[in-house]
């Protein structure tokens, strides 16, 4: 069996219950006067809650957990419908309450900084919430499923004067740095394609963690739990962030080529190959299951007229051209560090993973919400192993097709793979829709 995924999975349960308490205004002091300790013996820095504290929020506290013992934050609230999950690596501090609705946890506890790590489709609400209480936020991906909704919460963040950083932790990795200065510097030459290749395994039990897992939508709201938008977001959004070094300015893409297959009765993709063609930039893409073989964590494959560079964005192992192996970049800025240093000196401390910054994804998501369904693919092109929750289905060929299209910046349908079907293209004008 393949190794399991690098990046810890997203928790279930979408946060928020019956409690209607009204969300504290924005508070009128500047993060200096609020991170100031609140009393005699009391521990400096900002206050800081997580909504979503099971799932992938255990990580989220494991992260939080080294800052508070080091005095650098006070972790003063957890969230979560479900009773908090034990976790030896993050004890939970003295004084820390526990909520089971985000609003009620606004009022009691005024966080300065909160982490938001819960379904995706009900981001877009509690964010909108949290910016009302005044508090910065830590949004995990992807932070909304629409550009409507993009523009919305960019809109709240330029009234509250607040700011968001989106959980895109790869986007932190000095790997990804020393890429992009290799970039600056021509050892590549011209960049003539960008693509990147993964592929994962998802077992049955993945897919009945929650009510919304495998879900287009849920209660008439999107959710898309595909491959392309949950686990494996970190790929698309390296490729972008690789594009806007290339050409100096944000992705806007021309068109938008997909294809999208699952093995199993779900509702989104677990296996796609998606071209985003740019206008003045090389094109991207994106070769990416939840079915593979063998476990390949993530590459970011840069092809140019003087060499190849290729990322392994989950392990910053980074190969550039004269390089005669793959090579581990030590170092990666966390996102909450990030932020804290953001909310100390806004000026001189940009952030890593800013809301603007992933809003080509935003769009490139949409438009994988608006797409037909997955094809089916059963039968004698897959191969079931194990039993129960523990039950795998891989694509037999799976990855080394993958691989080809990420390599030749082609579609599966564009490589005689049998089974693969026409793309749906979409033009940049429906991006505006």
């Amino acid at each position: 069996m393949a190794r399991r995924a690098a990046y810890p999975r997203r928790g279930d349960g979408p946060v928020g219950g019956g409690v209607t308490a009204p969300v504290p205004p924005a508070a009128a002091a500047g993060p200096a006067a609020r991170d100031a300790p609140a009393g005699p013996g009391a521990t400096a820095g900002p206050r800081v809650a997580i909504v979503g504290a099971n799932g992938h929020g255990r990580w989220h506290r494991r992260s939080v957990a080294g800052l508070h013992a080091a005095g650098r934050l006070r972790l003063v609230a957890l969230v979560d419908v479900r009773p908090i999950e034990d976790e030896p690596a993050a004890p939970v501090p003295p004084g820390t309450t526990v909520h089971t609705d985000h609003r009620e946890m606004l009022a009691a506890a005024r966080p300065d900084v909160v982490i938001v790590c819960t379904p995706p489709h009900t981001h877009l609400p509690i964010a909108l919430d949290v910016l009302a209480a005044g508090a910065d936020l830590l949004l995990e991906k992807p932070p909304v499923l629409s550009t409507a909704e993009h523009r919305t919460l960019a809109g709240a963040l330029a009234a509250t004067g607040r700011a968001c950083q989106v959980g895109f932790q790869a986007l932190g990795s000095m790997a990804l740095a020393e890429l992009s200065t290799a970039l600056g510097q021509g050892r590549l030459g011209t960049v003539t394609g960008i693509g990147t290749v993964a592929c994962w395994q998802r077992p049955d039990g993945y897919y009945a963690r929650s009510p919304w897992a495998g879900r287009r939508s849920l209660h008439g709201r999107p959710v898309l739990d595909g491959a392309l938008a949950n686990p494996l977001a970190h790929a698309v959004m390296q490729c972008l962030a690789v594009a806007q070094t290339v050409t100096g300015a944000p992705v806007r893409p021309a068109r938008i080529e997909l294809e999208r297959y699952r093995v199993r009765p779900i509702e989104v993709d677990d296996t796609a190959t998606l071209r985003i063609v740019t206008p003045g930039g090389p094109p991207i893409v994106a070769a990416v299951t939840l079915a593979g073989e063998d476990f390949v964590a993530g590459e970011v494959i840069v092809t140019g007229t003087a060499g190849r560079a290729v990322l392994e964005y989950p392990t910053d192992r980074l190969l550039l051209p004269g390089d005669p192996q793959p090579r581990e970049v030590p170092g990666r800025r966390g996102l909450l560090e990030n932020l804290l240093a953001h909310r100390a000196d806004p000026a001189g401390t940009p952030l890593i993973a800013p809301l603007a910054r992933t809003a080509p994804f935003t769009a490139v998501l949409e438009q994988v919400q608006r797409a037909p369904e997955p094809t089916l693919l059963g039968g004698d092109l897959v191969t079931v192993t194990g039993s129960g929750p523990e039950r795998v289905v891989t694509v037999p060929g799976i990855n080394a097709a993958l691989r080809r299209a990420a390599e030749q910046g082609a579609l599966l349908s564009e490589l005689a793979v049998p089974w693969a079907v026409p793309p749906v293209r979409i033009p940049l004008a429906a991006l505006d829709d």
